[in-house]
């Protein structure tokens, strides 16, 4: 089992001080618009690496007027033990994270715990650019391999000074070589985490669903093909080294990467569905990864699912509770009324999120 068995939130967005406690059940928060129940979703997030589902400042996520830091306390049941979680920022000061009392880097929370999300932002994700659906590959990614995050941070690090490089005409081979190793070693190994963890998510779409199977693939906007190996894509960097110089940028590598998926059922691209098809695409996917996740971790994830039931209809909304509920995943998930979730019925706990004055308050209905 993996579930947050209680949740303390201190001057975080509207919430000044709040406490939730759980039992491994399903979560549905509901209130009106400005409540303050993505906050909520947003403060299980960052018991996560990343920046969370906003991925918002450590500054902005302090409660104005005070500005006085923020803090997200937690119990965490992770598969057989019990773990207490920190996460805090004092004023503009970076986020800082304790796990059992003692100071921890953000990768070790990816050690004890797998966190997916589905936000209405994402519900452009077929109509966006590129750069957008390789961040939602890479996130789930990361739910799988958590040390994905670090490979993408040193491969944009070396492509910024190959670049400056660029840009400024330098041709001196030895400065390229070096930073092009690094890109290299981790862009080969981005691009093998990508292959490896999207064959799983192909692996376990459910054809029996009320959710559409997505045919997916990789493709890329240059002329390697997606997956890059060290070797190919050092080669690759050295070779076009004229080509980028004349257009000050590198034009080859993972960050070429998009994610490109078809409606299986009616060979149709994704992004000339209707809006509710791409919703539905979208929460297949979701579901895919938490069956993915709980082969490979022990549990399903924790799912946080903002407004999900927008574009979806009664009946795949019941499809959807009743996918979560056989999983056996804690999903904490948002609504304006208590009614969008009638289908779940006594297997879910209810939360009334209410504000008044600028302050946020959690009211457990049970």
């Amino acid at each position: 089992m993996l579930a947050v068995t209680e949740l303390r939130l201190s001057h975080f967005r509207s919430h000044k001080a709040a406490r939730l406690e759980t039992d491994g059940r399903p979560i549905a928060l509901f209130g009106p618009n400005g409540a303050g129940k993505t906050n909520v979703l947003e403060a299980v997030s960052l018991l996560s690496p990343g920046r969370g589902l906003r991925r918002a400042a450590v500054e902005d996520m302090a409660r104005a007027p005070e500005n006085l830091g923020w803090k997200i306390s937690a119990v965490m049941e992770s598969l057989s033990e019990v773990h207490e979680i920190a996460t805090w920022a004092d004023g503009d000061a970076n986020r800082r994270v304790e796990i059992d009392g003692k100071p921890a880097p953000q990768l070790a929370l990816g050690k004890i715990s797998r966190i997916v999300w589905l936000v209405p932002v994402m519900d452009r994700l077929w109509l966006e650019g590129a750069g957008e659906r390789r961040r939602f590959l890479d996130r789930m990614v990361m739910s799988f391999i958590p040390g994905h995050a670090d490979a993408t941070l040193a491969y944009e690090k070396a492509m910024r000074e190959r670049n400056r490089l660029l840009k400024d005409q330098v041709r001196d081979s030895g400065w390229f070589d070096a930073l092009e190793s690094q890109m290299a070693i981790a862009g080969g190994a981005i691009s093998a985490n990508r292959v490896e963890v999207l064959d799983r998510i192909i692996g376990v779409q459910d054809p029996s669903s009320l959710f559409p199977v997505a045919d997916l693939s990789l493709v890329s906007a240059d002329e390697m093909p997606p997956e890059q190996t060290t070797e190919t894509l050092r080669e690759a960097l050295a070779e076009g080294r004229s080509r980028d110089m004349a257009a000050g940028r590198s034009l080859t590598g993972p960050h070429r990467a998009d994610l490109h998926a078809i409606y299986a059922a009616k060979g149709i691209e994704a992004k000339n569905c209707s809006t509710g098809e791409q919703k539905a695409l979208l929460v297949s996917l979701i579901l895919a990864n938490a069956r993915a996740l709980a082969e490979d971790f022990g549990a399903p994830p924790i799912l946080l699912l903002d407004e999900v039931a927008a574009h979806l209809d009664a009946d795949r909304r019941a499809a959807l509770y009743d996918e979560i509920c056989g999983l056996g995943a804690q999903a904490w998930m948002t609504g304006t009324g208590p009614e969008l979730f009638d289908a779940l019925g006594d297997r879910a706990q209810y939360v009334e999120v209410i504000e008044q004055n600028g302050v946020s308050t959690l009211i457990d209905k049970g």
